[in-house]
Protein backbone atom coordinates (compact mmCIF):
# COMPACT_ATOMS: atom_id res chain seq x y z
CA UNK A 1 0.00 0.00 0.00
CA UNK A 2 2.86 2.51 0.71
CA UNK A 3 4.09 2.15 -2.98
CA UNK A 4 0.11 2.91 -3.89
CA UNK A 5 0.39 6.01 -2.11
CA UNK A 6 3.54 7.03 -3.72
CA UNK A 7 1.99 6.55 -6.70
CA UNK A 8 -1.06 8.69 -5.80
CA UNK A 9 1.51 11.27 -4.57
CA UNK A 10 2.86 11.56 -8.13
CA UNK A 11 0.57 11.54 -9.95
CA UNK A 12 -1.12 14.46 -7.32
CA UNK A 13 1.52 16.62 -8.46
CA UNK A 14 1.92 15.85 -12.31
CA UNK A 15 -1.79 16.39 -12.50
CA UNK A 16 -1.55 19.82 -10.79
CA UNK A 17 1.30 21.06 -12.84
CA UNK A 18 -0.61 20.17 -15.95
CA UNK A 19 -3.56 21.58 -14.53
CA UNK A 20 -1.18 24.78 -13.34
CA UNK A 21 -1.23 25.69 -16.82
CA UNK A 22 -4.80 26.54 -17.09
CA UNK A 23 -5.95 27.49 -13.92
CA UNK A 24 -4.55 30.29 -11.94
CA UNK A 25 -5.06 29.25 -8.73
CA UNK A 26 -3.61 25.93 -9.38
CA UNK A 27 -0.55 27.47 -10.38
CA UNK A 28 -0.21 29.18 -7.55
CA UNK A 29 -0.25 26.23 -5.41
CA UNK A 30 2.73 24.85 -7.85
CA UNK A 31 4.99 28.24 -8.32
CA UNK A 32 4.03 28.64 -4.33
CA UNK A 33 5.76 25.49 -3.36
CA UNK A 34 9.11 26.52 -4.70
CA UNK A 35 9.70 28.88 -1.95
CA UNK A 36 8.40 27.06 0.88
CA UNK A 37 11.94 25.77 1.89
CA UNK A 38 13.57 28.96 1.33
CA UNK A 39 11.27 30.19 3.70
CA UNK A 40 11.67 27.93 6.12
CA UNK A 41 15.39 28.31 5.96
CA UNK A 42 15.29 32.27 5.94
CA UNK A 43 12.90 31.92 9.03
CA UNK A 44 14.14 28.99 11.34
CA UNK A 45 17.53 27.78 12.35
CA UNK A 46 18.18 24.24 12.85
CA UNK A 47 17.94 24.49 16.91
CA UNK A 48 14.93 26.64 16.56
CA UNK A 49 11.73 25.06 18.69
CA UNK A 50 8.74 24.97 16.91
CA UNK A 51 5.02 24.72 17.21
CA UNK A 52 3.31 23.83 13.86
CA UNK A 53 -0.04 23.88 12.35
CA UNK A 54 -1.05 23.02 9.09
CA UNK A 55 -4.15 23.51 7.95
CA UNK A 56 -5.91 22.37 4.34
CA UNK A 57 -7.05 25.94 3.32
CA UNK A 58 -8.74 29.31 5.08
CA UNK A 59 -11.62 27.38 6.65
CA UNK A 60 -9.34 24.85 8.58
CA UNK A 61 -6.82 27.63 9.79
CA UNK A 62 -9.68 29.68 11.50
CA UNK A 63 -10.92 26.25 13.39
CA UNK A 64 -7.03 25.68 14.65
CA UNK A 65 -6.52 29.08 15.58
CA UNK A 66 -7.35 29.48 19.01
CA UNK A 67 -5.27 26.38 19.47
CA UNK A 68 -2.25 27.98 18.13
CA UNK A 69 -2.75 31.23 20.03
CA UNK A 70 -3.30 29.21 23.32
CA UNK A 71 -0.19 27.32 22.71
CA UNK A 72 2.06 30.80 21.52
CA UNK A 73 1.10 31.95 25.23
CA UNK A 74 2.28 28.80 26.96
CA UNK A 75 5.33 28.33 24.25
CA UNK A 76 6.17 32.49 24.30
CA UNK A 77 9.98 31.07 23.60
CA UNK A 78 9.24 28.85 20.87
CA UNK A 79 8.66 30.21 16.82
CA UNK A 80 5.69 29.41 15.08
CA UNK A 81 5.22 27.66 11.29
CA UNK A 82 1.62 27.33 9.92
CA UNK A 83 1.49 25.26 6.44
CA UNK A 84 -1.36 25.27 3.90
CA UNK A 85 -2.24 22.81 1.10
CA UNK A 86 -4.88 25.27 -0.94
CA UNK A 87 -3.90 28.79 -2.26
CA UNK A 88 -7.09 30.09 -0.63
CA UNK A 89 -5.49 30.13 2.56
CA UNK A 90 -1.97 30.88 2.18
CA UNK A 91 -3.02 33.65 -0.03
CA UNK A 92 -5.34 34.99 2.79
CA UNK A 93 -3.50 34.48 5.77
CA UNK A 94 -0.19 35.63 4.21
CA UNK A 95 -1.20 39.28 3.17
CA UNK A 96 -2.80 39.91 7.17
CA UNK A 97 -1.44 39.90 10.60
CA UNK A 98 -0.71 36.89 11.92
CA UNK A 99 1.21 35.12 14.30
CA UNK A 100 3.18 33.04 12.99
CA UNK A 101 7.37 33.50 11.88
CA UNK A 102 6.72 31.72 8.76
CA UNK A 103 3.80 30.51 6.61
CA UNK A 104 4.07 28.85 3.22
CA UNK A 105 2.81 26.12 1.54
CA UNK A 106 2.91 22.46 2.41
CA UNK A 107 5.46 20.57 0.33
CA UNK A 108 4.35 17.84 -1.71
CA UNK A 109 4.20 14.67 0.16
CA UNK A 110 7.29 12.85 -0.94
CA UNK A 111 9.89 11.46 1.61
CA UNK A 112 12.71 13.24 0.41
CA UNK A 113 10.86 16.58 0.41
CA UNK A 114 9.38 15.89 3.39
CA UNK A 115 12.75 15.02 5.55
CA UNK A 116 15.13 18.19 4.15
CA UNK A 117 11.96 20.40 4.76
CA UNK A 118 11.71 19.16 8.39
CA UNK A 119 15.62 19.07 9.00
CA UNK A 120 15.90 23.18 8.91
CA UNK A 121 13.91 23.36 12.21
CA UNK A 122 13.43 21.40 15.43
CA UNK A 123 9.67 21.21 15.36
CA UNK A 124 8.25 20.00 18.65
CA UNK A 125 5.06 20.02 18.40
CA UNK A 126 2.69 19.57 15.26
CA UNK A 127 -1.09 19.52 14.34
CA UNK A 128 -3.09 19.32 11.22
CA UNK A 129 -7.03 20.57 11.62
CA UNK A 130 -10.03 18.34 11.07
CA UNK A 131 -8.86 15.88 8.09
CA UNK A 132 -5.84 16.71 6.29
CA UNK A 133 -3.42 13.53 6.41
CA UNK A 134 0.07 13.43 4.78
CA UNK A 135 1.18 10.40 5.34
CA UNK A 136 5.41 10.51 4.53
CA UNK A 137 5.01 13.69 6.72
CA UNK A 138 3.60 12.45 10.14
CA UNK A 139 6.08 8.89 9.76
CA UNK A 140 9.11 11.70 9.83
CA UNK A 141 7.65 13.54 12.37
CA UNK A 142 7.33 10.63 14.39
CA UNK A 143 10.98 9.68 13.56
CA UNK A 144 12.30 12.67 15.21
CA UNK A 145 9.87 12.16 18.28
CA UNK A 146 7.25 15.03 17.61
CA UNK A 147 4.13 14.95 19.61
CA UNK A 148 1.61 14.67 16.72
CA UNK A 149 -2.01 16.04 17.45
CA UNK A 150 -5.19 16.62 15.13
CA UNK A 151 -7.42 19.17 16.07
CA UNK A 152 -11.33 19.23 15.64
CA UNK A 153 -10.93 15.83 14.32
CA UNK A 154 -13.86 14.63 11.77
CA UNK A 155 -14.62 11.14 10.82
CA UNK A 156 -17.39 9.90 8.80
CA UNK A 157 -18.49 6.75 6.92
CA UNK A 158 -17.52 7.46 3.44
CA UNK A 159 -13.76 7.78 4.35
CA UNK A 160 -11.16 5.35 3.03
CA UNK A 161 -10.75 4.33 6.45
CA UNK A 162 -13.56 2.54 6.25
CA UNK A 163 -13.52 0.87 3.56
CA UNK A 164 -11.77 -2.40 2.59
CA UNK A 165 -8.21 -1.05 1.35
CA UNK A 166 -8.15 1.34 4.80
CA UNK A 167 -6.33 -0.63 7.01
CA UNK A 168 -2.75 0.67 5.71
CA UNK A 169 -4.19 4.09 6.38
CA UNK A 170 -5.15 3.43 9.59
CA UNK A 171 -2.22 1.38 10.63
CA UNK A 172 -0.27 5.32 9.91
CA UNK A 173 -2.68 7.36 11.88
CA UNK A 174 -2.56 4.91 14.68
CA UNK A 175 1.66 4.94 14.61
CA UNK A 176 1.88 8.29 14.11
CA UNK A 177 -0.44 10.26 15.67
CA UNK A 178 -0.30 11.42 19.59
CA UNK A 179 -3.87 12.50 20.05
CA UNK A 180 -7.34 12.91 18.23
CA UNK A 181 -9.54 15.48 19.70
CA UNK A 182 -13.30 15.09 17.72
CA UNK A 183 -15.32 17.42 16.93
CA UNK A 184 -18.48 15.05 17.91
CA UNK A 185 -19.24 11.80 19.60
CA UNK A 186 -20.47 10.16 16.53
CA UNK A 187 -16.55 10.65 15.37
CA UNK A 188 -15.06 9.86 18.04
CA UNK A 189 -17.31 6.51 17.80
CA UNK A 190 -16.33 5.82 14.52
CA UNK A 191 -12.43 6.24 14.66
CA UNK A 192 -12.81 4.17 18.04
CA UNK A 193 -14.25 1.25 15.98
CA UNK A 194 -11.50 1.07 13.89
CA UNK A 195 -8.65 1.17 16.22
CA UNK A 196 -7.70 4.67 17.01
CA UNK A 197 -7.98 4.95 21.02
CA UNK A 198 -5.73 7.62 21.86
CA UNK A 199 -8.46 10.24 21.24
CA UNK A 200 -11.47 12.52 23.14
CA UNK A 201 -14.48 14.54 22.51
CA UNK A 202 -13.60 18.18 23.17
CA UNK A 203 -15.71 19.54 20.28
CA UNK A 204 -15.70 22.56 17.45
CA UNK A 205 -12.63 24.55 18.26
CA UNK A 206 -14.25 26.80 15.84
CA UNK A 207 -16.78 27.71 18.43
CA UNK A 208 -14.26 29.63 20.46
CA UNK A 209 -13.08 31.28 17.65
CA UNK A 210 -16.28 32.86 16.35
CA UNK A 211 -17.26 33.85 20.55
CA UNK A 212 -14.50 35.99 20.08
CA UNK A 213 -15.46 37.57 17.11
CA UNK A 214 -18.51 38.78 19.57
CA UNK A 215 -15.73 40.97 21.61
CA UNK A 216 -14.04 42.70 18.82
CA UNK A 217 -15.17 45.80 17.39
CA UNK A 218 -17.89 44.84 14.38
CA UNK A 219 -18.30 48.42 13.25
CA UNK A 220 -18.40 48.51 9.21
CA UNK A 221 -18.39 52.36 7.82
CA UNK A 222 -21.36 53.76 6.16
CA UNK A 223 -23.29 50.18 6.81
CA UNK A 224 -25.63 51.88 9.52
CA UNK A 225 -26.49 54.93 7.43
CA UNK A 226 -27.47 52.32 4.36
CA UNK A 227 -29.51 50.24 6.72
CA UNK A 228 -31.36 53.23 8.17
CA UNK A 229 -33.08 51.29 10.72
CA UNK A 230 -34.87 48.86 8.42
CA UNK A 231 -34.87 45.05 9.01
CA UNK A 232 -31.47 43.55 7.32
CA UNK A 233 -30.98 40.59 5.51
CA UNK A 234 -26.82 39.40 4.69
CA UNK A 235 -26.34 37.13 2.03
CA UNK A 236 -22.20 35.47 3.09
CA UNK A 237 -20.09 34.13 0.39
CA UNK A 238 -23.31 33.78 -1.97
CA UNK A 239 -23.51 31.89 -5.03
CA UNK A 240 -25.99 32.21 -8.10
CA UNK A 241 -28.02 30.40 -5.99
CA UNK A 242 -28.27 32.43 -2.86
CA UNK A 243 -28.07 35.63 -5.60
CA UNK A 244 -31.89 33.57 -6.82
CA UNK A 245 -33.02 33.96 -3.20
CA UNK A 246 -32.02 37.68 -2.94
CA UNK A 247 -33.77 38.67 -6.30
CA UNK A 248 -37.03 37.08 -5.18
CA UNK A 249 -36.69 38.71 -1.63
CA UNK A 250 -36.05 42.17 -3.36
CA UNK A 251 -38.87 41.58 -5.35
CA UNK A 252 -41.59 41.14 -2.94
CA UNK A 253 -40.19 42.80 0.27
CA UNK A 254 -38.92 46.47 -0.68
CA UNK A 255 -38.84 47.61 2.86
CA UNK A 256 -35.99 44.91 3.27
CA UNK A 257 -32.42 45.64 3.16
CA UNK A 258 -29.99 43.05 1.34
CA UNK A 259 -26.57 43.24 1.71
CA UNK A 260 -24.74 40.55 -0.58
CA UNK A 261 -20.96 39.69 0.04
CA UNK A 262 -20.12 37.26 -2.83
CA UNK A 263 -18.10 34.51 -2.32
CA UNK A 264 -15.81 35.89 -5.23
CA UNK A 265 -15.20 39.47 -6.53
CA UNK A 266 -16.03 38.16 -10.11
CA UNK A 267 -19.11 38.19 -9.55
CA UNK A 268 -19.62 41.47 -8.58
CA UNK A 269 -20.32 42.45 -12.15
CA UNK A 270 -23.27 39.48 -12.65
CA UNK A 271 -24.82 40.92 -9.35
CA UNK A 272 -24.82 44.37 -10.89
CA UNK A 273 -26.60 43.11 -13.82
CA UNK A 274 -29.08 41.26 -11.19
CA UNK A 275 -29.23 44.24 -9.02
CA UNK A 276 -29.28 47.11 -11.19
CA UNK A 277 -29.98 49.62 -8.85
CA UNK A 278 -27.70 48.15 -6.14
CA UNK A 279 -24.83 50.49 -5.02
CA UNK A 280 -20.71 49.25 -4.71
CA UNK A 281 -19.35 49.59 -1.31
CA UNK A 282 -16.51 50.68 -3.37
CA UNK A 283 -19.30 53.93 -4.16
CA UNK A 284 -20.34 54.60 -0.32
CA UNK A 285 -16.57 55.76 0.22
CA UNK A 286 -16.75 58.49 -2.30
CA UNK A 287 -20.59 59.78 -2.27
CA UNK A 288 -22.43 60.87 1.38
CA UNK A 289 -25.21 60.97 -1.13
CA UNK A 290 -24.90 57.04 -1.24
CA UNK A 291 -24.35 56.49 1.72
CA UNK A 292 -28.03 57.15 2.85
CA UNK A 293 -29.69 56.46 0.08
CA UNK A 294 -33.00 54.48 -0.57
CA UNK A 295 -31.40 51.37 -2.62
CA UNK A 296 -32.34 48.13 -1.22
CA UNK A 297 -29.23 46.23 -2.11
CA UNK A 298 -26.20 46.79 -1.29
CA UNK A 299 -23.07 44.88 -3.10
CA UNK A 300 -19.77 44.23 -1.68
CA UNK A 301 -16.92 44.06 -3.63
CA UNK A 302 -14.05 43.82 -1.31
CA UNK A 303 -12.99 41.38 1.16
CA UNK A 304 -12.59 41.06 4.69
CA UNK A 305 -15.78 42.42 6.05
CA UNK A 306 -18.35 39.38 6.16
CA UNK A 307 -17.99 38.14 9.75
CA UNK A 308 -18.65 41.89 10.97
CA UNK A 309 -21.09 42.44 8.36
CA UNK A 310 -23.27 39.65 10.40
CA UNK A 311 -23.32 42.02 13.23
CA UNK A 312 -25.83 44.07 11.29
CA UNK A 313 -28.09 40.94 9.85
CA UNK A 314 -31.03 40.44 11.17
CA UNK A 315 -31.64 37.23 9.24
CA UNK A 316 -28.17 35.51 7.54
CA UNK A 317 -28.28 33.57 4.49
CA UNK A 318 -24.84 31.61 4.11
CA UNK A 319 -23.95 29.86 0.28
CA UNK A 320 -22.30 26.94 -0.87
CA UNK A 321 -25.61 24.95 0.46
CA UNK A 322 -27.92 24.92 -2.69
CA UNK A 323 -24.88 22.51 -4.64
CA UNK A 324 -22.11 20.41 -4.23
CA UNK A 325 -19.07 23.28 -3.61
CA UNK A 326 -20.25 22.60 0.35
CA UNK A 327 -21.53 25.00 2.89
CA UNK A 328 -19.53 28.48 3.83
CA UNK A 329 -18.91 29.04 7.73
CA UNK A 330 -22.26 29.79 9.21
CA UNK A 331 -21.13 30.06 12.85
CA UNK A 332 -19.99 33.38 11.92
CA UNK A 333 -23.61 34.82 11.57
CA UNK A 334 -24.97 32.48 14.24
CA UNK A 335 -22.82 33.87 17.16
CA UNK A 336 -24.01 37.66 16.70
CA UNK A 337 -27.51 35.73 17.14
CA UNK A 338 -28.78 35.71 13.81
CA UNK A 339 -30.98 33.19 11.92
CA UNK A 340 -29.10 30.91 9.45
CA UNK A 341 -30.70 30.38 6.27
CA UNK A 342 -28.71 27.56 3.87
CA UNK A 343 -29.48 24.75 1.23
CA UNK A 344 -29.22 21.35 1.76
CA UNK A 345 -25.74 20.00 0.64
CA UNK A 346 -23.83 19.86 3.71
CA UNK A 347 -22.64 16.56 4.20
CA UNK A 348 -19.24 17.49 6.26
CA UNK A 349 -20.72 20.10 8.54
CA UNK A 350 -22.13 18.69 11.65
CA UNK A 351 -22.75 22.18 13.19
CA UNK A 352 -25.17 22.59 10.41
CA UNK A 353 -27.25 19.65 11.60
CA UNK A 354 -26.71 20.73 14.88
CA UNK A 355 -28.25 24.48 14.22
CA UNK A 356 -31.11 22.76 12.63
CA UNK A 357 -32.03 21.19 15.74
CA UNK A 358 -31.67 24.19 17.87
CA UNK A 359 -33.96 25.72 15.91
CA UNK A 360 -31.92 28.23 14.97
CA UNK A 361 -31.01 27.61 11.46
CA UNK A 362 -33.01 25.89 8.35
CA UNK A 363 -32.21 24.24 5.14
CA UNK A 364 -34.13 24.09 2.18
CA UNK A 365 -33.77 22.47 -0.95
CA UNK A 366 -34.15 24.88 -3.33
CA UNK A 367 -34.02 28.47 -3.45
CA UNK A 368 -37.91 29.84 -4.06
CA UNK A 369 -38.99 28.03 -0.97
CA UNK A 370 -35.81 29.49 1.47
CA UNK A 371 -36.57 32.95 -0.01
CA UNK A 372 -40.57 32.29 1.25
CA UNK A 373 -39.35 30.86 4.58
CA UNK A 374 -37.67 34.39 5.34
CA UNK A 375 -40.24 36.70 4.37
CA UNK A 376 -43.19 34.78 6.33
CA UNK A 377 -40.27 34.64 8.81
CA UNK A 378 -40.15 38.99 8.78
CA UNK A 379 -43.69 38.57 9.35
CA UNK A 380 -44.00 36.86 12.41
CA UNK A 381 -41.74 38.65 14.71
CA UNK A 382 -42.33 36.07 17.49
CA UNK A 383 -40.59 33.11 15.35
CA UNK A 384 -38.11 35.75 14.68
CA UNK A 385 -36.85 36.78 17.67
CA UNK A 386 -36.85 32.75 19.06
CA UNK A 387 -34.73 31.81 16.23
CA UNK A 388 -32.06 34.94 17.30
CA UNK A 389 -32.32 33.78 20.50
CA UNK A 390 -31.79 29.51 19.74
CA UNK A 391 -28.76 30.45 17.36
CA UNK A 392 -27.04 32.68 20.24
CA UNK A 393 -27.51 29.79 22.64
CA UNK A 394 -26.43 27.74 20.11
CA UNK A 395 -23.00 29.06 20.21
CA UNK A 396 -22.80 30.53 23.97
CA UNK A 397 -23.36 26.63 24.89
CA UNK A 398 -20.68 25.34 23.56
CA UNK A 399 -17.86 24.50 25.16
CA UNK A 400 -13.98 25.83 25.15
CA UNK A 401 -12.64 23.58 23.24
CA UNK A 402 -9.04 25.06 23.16
CA UNK A 403 -8.97 25.43 26.78
CA UNK A 404 -9.21 21.54 26.97
CA UNK A 405 -7.13 20.57 23.67
CA UNK A 406 -4.31 22.52 25.51
CA UNK A 407 -5.03 20.75 29.02
CA UNK A 408 -4.49 17.36 27.57
CA UNK A 409 -1.71 17.98 25.35
CA UNK A 410 0.27 19.92 27.86
CA UNK A 411 -0.80 16.45 30.28
CA UNK A 412 0.96 14.09 27.27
Amino acid sequence: MAILYTIFVNLLIFGMKVLSLFNDKTKKGVEGRKQSLDIVKSAFSASDKVLWMHAASLGEYEQGLPVLEKLKKNFPNHKILITFFSPSGYENVVKKKHIADAVCYLPFDKESTVKEFVSHFDCELFFTVKYDYWYNLLAELKRKNVKTFVISALFYERQSFFTTYGKWFVKQLKQNITWFFHQTQHSYVLAKNIGLLKSSVTGDTRFDRVKQLRLRNNHVDYIEEFISDKKTIVFGSSWHAEEKVAKIISEKNKDLKIIIAPHDLKRVENLKQIFPSAILYSELKSSPTLQSSDSQTLIIDSIGLLSKLYSYADVAIVGGGFHEAGLHNILEAATFGVPVIFGNHYKKNPEADNLILAKGGKSFEDEKSAAYFVLDLFKDEKMLLEMSENADQFVTKQPNSSKLILQKILSL
